[in-house]
Order: C-alpha cells, then structure tokens, then sequence
C-alpha cells in the first residue's frame, strides 16, 4: 500500500506527532529529553522553523510549529532524527528506527485553533495522569509559554501574543486556559486531524488548503464515533 502523502504549506503552523515503535519508550532518561531539546532547537536555526509549544512524553512528541517554506517541516523532523536515533542507539546498545513509521501531522488553522492545540499539547502529561498540572511535568513548552521560565527555542505566535498588551497579560491570560480541561469534543477534533492528516479548521480553511495546493489533503476518521470522553 503507498505511503500517503504528506503537504505543507509556508507560513501554515503544523502539529506534529511522532510515536515510538510499538509505543515502545523512546526516552529513558534526563539526559535523552535534553538531547532530544538540544537538535530541536539546532534543527529550528537550520531549517527557519518556529517552535510554539512541544510535549516531549515517555513514548512520543507533539510539536506545534511554523515553518518559512513547505519542506522546512520534513527537513526539521529529519534533522532531529538522523541525530537522536543513532543517540539512542548507541546509548542503549539497540540498532534500527525507534519510531513507528513517519511522523504524523496536520495544519492547524490559528485563528480558531491555534492555542487549542497548544493546550492539548501541553495537557498530554495531564490525561495521561503522569501529572494533576502541566506545570509539575518537565518536559514540555508550558514553563515558557505560562511565563515561569524562559526557553530560547520558543517563538511565540501572533494568535499567543494577542493575549495581552505585554508578557504579564499574554501569561496571566494563557494561564486562564487551563483551569479547565479541554472540551472532549475539541480534543477528538484535533487528534483525528493529525491522525488523519486532515487540515484542523472550518471548512473555509480546509478549501482553501485544498485550492492553494491543488488535491484533497487528508481524510475523516472513518468507522464507529469514539465513546464521549475518550481519546481514540
């Protein structure tokens, strides 16, 4: 069966997911995050792409980036596996891939999807009930982006930077979205889209997407609907 194809366009943020083989763990240890930060950030300068928020989880990443041309994506996930897998590998004595296939991915419309994908990024430690609050896992953009400590690779968005008239306001305001969890709808909505590949927004945007690249991107998640409060 051929691979499906994957499209990206400038300047159209992307939410990225990438799992470990089998779901197998792809980090053991403090220093594998650090490494795995470490050829984000160098892979981010090389290829002109934006980090907006990241989750780096026992057994897979979430990244919500912009890139400044339609490869920057694949050249920036590329780079950060051609050096973290022989890192891995040659740690822990193993050899071959540890992900499971290629990334998986979908545009994100950031007007009105925007941050809800940069809290269901950061929640992922939540629902995974490693943590009762982003702020205790370590290893995610939530220190940056609630203001309680600075990361150098994190470019804030214009949907991000309209929270507030200064640094005080946008966190104080981006703090406000997770009093409450997301709803589950929303959830289902943004996991089917990077499941899928399907572009994540209104129909507007995902005609639009379509038009400018002239072929139908992605597809709905077919089959039986998810039980209310599951995450497929």
């Amino acid at each position: 069966m051929p691979r499906k194809p994957r499209f990206f366009l400038p300047n159209i943020p992307v939410h990225v997911v990438q799992r470990g083989a089998s779901r197998a763990p792809v980090f053991f240890e403090e220093e594998d995050y650090k490494a795995y930060a470490f050829w984000m950030k160098e892979a981010a300068q090389q290829y002109q792409v934006a980090i907006h928020a990241f989750v780096l989880m026992t057994n897979h990443v979430h990244i919500l980036l912009t890139a400044q041309s339609g490869t920057g994506v694949s050249q920036f996930m590329q780079h950060i596996g051609r050096r973290y897998v022989p890192f891995v590998n040659h740690k822990y004595g193993r050899s071959g891939s540890i992900w499971e296939g290629r990334f998986k991915s979908s545009l994100v419309q950031s007007d009105r999807y925007f941050l809800a994908v940069m809290r269901y990024i950061e929640l992922n430690p939540v629902r995974a009930q490693m943590v009762e609050h982003p702020v205790l896992y370590p290893w995610s953009s939530f220190h940056h982006n609630s203001g309680a400590k600075q990361f150098s690779f994190i470019t804030p968005h214009s949907s991000y930077n309209v929270l507030g008239r200064n640094l005080e306001e946008r966190t104080h305001n981006y703090l406000s979205l997770f009093e409450h969890h997301q709803e589950t709808s929303e959830s289902v909505s943004i996991h089917n889209a990077w499941q899928t590949g399907t572009p994540l927004g209104d129909n507007y945007f995902k005609e639009s997407i379509e038009q400018r690249l002239q072929q139908k991107v992605g597809q709905d998640r077919q089959g039986r609907p998810s039980k209310r409060g599951q995450i497929p």
